[in-house]
């Protein structure tokens, strides 16, 4: 076919009576196709460029469930804003590290990382810190939501087997003794009770009671004061394989609640760990409820969760039950591979 301006001419024309002999209904359904389409572009538009969720206590009071359930444990839980989660501490990285700009941050450190080692094995890495930003936008509702990061794929349940980590769940049970015998070294509540906390421990805001942490690592970064105290405890850290020990989701601390404390449910920061619990004093009344599934602790046995799952613990004894104590450790989620684990310490490198 030979185009020419007559041609084009013509054309024209014949389009433009084919428009002037449609009937109005079809020009409306064009009118309305088009609008459609100028609305989908508006909102792919937005997600692509909505800025990460802001962590703070504007969203405390909905971590949980429904308006429903405001009765008992359960309700007062839900209604409370958890310290722990949300401290709002200069040291915590998911309460200080800034909403804007924190997607950008991650994906020029991935960028970093792989120009100085290697692409290899970062798939999912790459597409958690990429579809990071539009997950804390629009999380869905689920009974599993990391707060901060979530590596796609992983397989994923609220408790798991020892096996998991079998080595390092053997070597913390095998230093039961002398984990308690520390931690009474440095526990000495006054005759009135734990307040004001001994020196070195933590406060954890908790809607009932009292919770609190003495950290040998918190959030990456070694304690020393509190290492110097705890010498055993800190070599055990330095036999486990599996410690997330290099980037701010490790942590490892005694743990204390006291008789008559509630911890709020909330979610932990990634599913890229999991969080043991060796039980050193576990009295009657004690429990943990992971994705709605309750345990108890035992002394001397460790205790596997994934805490990106809604989360919360209490203590029902009396006061002459004491405190239930265990040593928290973060191990790495046995499915994340060497090479991701590497990359995740550069990414998440305290002071990053």
């Amino acid at each position: 076919m030979e185009w020419s301006l007559d041609g084009l001419r013509e054309l024209v024309a014949g389009g433009m009576q084919s428009l002037r002999d449609c009937e109005p209904s079809a020009l409306a359904t064009v009118g309305c196709l088009l609008l459609l389409f100028v609305w989908y572009c508006y909102r792919v538009g937005r997600e692509q460029g909505a800025p990460p969720r802001t962590y703070g206590p504007e969203r405390a009071a909905g971590a949980g469930g429904g308006p429903g359930e405001s009765g008992g444990r359960r309700g007062r839980a839900l209604q409370a804003q958890n310290g722990f989660a949300y401290c709002q501490s200069p040291e915590c990285f998911r309460c200080a590290a800034p909403a804007e700009g924190l997607n950008q941050r991650l994906y020029h450190s991935l960028q970093d990382y792989a120009k100085r080692y290697t692409w290899a094995g970062m798939g999912r890495v790459h597409k958690g810190v990429r579809e990071q930003g539009r997950y804390l936008a629009r999380r869905p509702a689920s009974i599993q939501k990391p707060e901060v990061f979530l590596l796609p794929e992983l397989p994923s349940a609220p408790y798991f087997s020892r096996e998991a980590q079998k080595h390092d769940v053997e070597l913390l049970e095998r230093s039961f003794g002398a984990l308690l015998a520390e931690f009474e070294g440095v526990y000495r509540p006054g005759p009135l009770g734990p307040l004001p906390p001994p020196p070195g421990w933590k406060a954890n805001s908790a809607p009932q009671g009292q919770w609190l942490t003495f950290y040998l690592v918190n959030q990456g970064v070694s304690v020393p004061q509190n290492c110097r105290r705890c010498p055993r405890a800190y070599r055990v850290l330095g036999s486990l394989r599996t410690f997330v020990g290099n980037n701010v989701f490790g942590n490892a601390c005694f743990s204390v609640l006291t008789p008559g404390a509630l911890i709020a449910e909330h979610y932990g920061p990634t599913n890229v760990r999991l969080r043991c619990h060796l039980g050193l004093r576990v009295p009657p009344g004690c429990e943990l409820v992971v994705g709605g599934e309750p345990q108890c602790w035992a002394e001397g046995s460790c205790l596997l969760f994934d805490d990106s799952f809604l989360h919360t613990a209490f203590h029902e004894g009396s006061a002459e039950d004491g405190p239930r104590v265990v040593f928290m450790v973060d191990l790495w989620h046995p499915n994340v591979a060497a090479a991701e684990r590497q990359a995740l310490d550069y990414i998440f490198s305290p002071g990053r």
